[in-house]
């Protein structure tokens, strides 16, 4: 997959645990690791506001264009 999710490295950054941010924004935990593994096929626009609220970062910082080497 293309898009690369670095979300582990930011709640790294922040002493965030992702229970934490979990709690935060209210979804579950099995979402968020979902989100987190990039095994999710979409992310909800709210969710990813309320993300970069919590850890105070763009949508940017979280979501990376990756180009696939064929």
């Amino acid at each position: 997959m293309p898009i690369k999710i670095n979300l582990d490295q930011l709640l790294k950054e922040r002493n965030m645990q992702s229970v934490d941010l979990a709690n935060a924004i209210g979804i579950t935990k099995a979402n968020l690791s979902i989100l987190k593994t990039g095994k999710a096929k979409a992310v909800r626009f709210t969710t990813l506001e309320n993300i970069c609220q919590v850890l105070e970062c763009q949508p940017g910082d979280i979501l990376e264009y990756v180009k696939e080497v064929t």
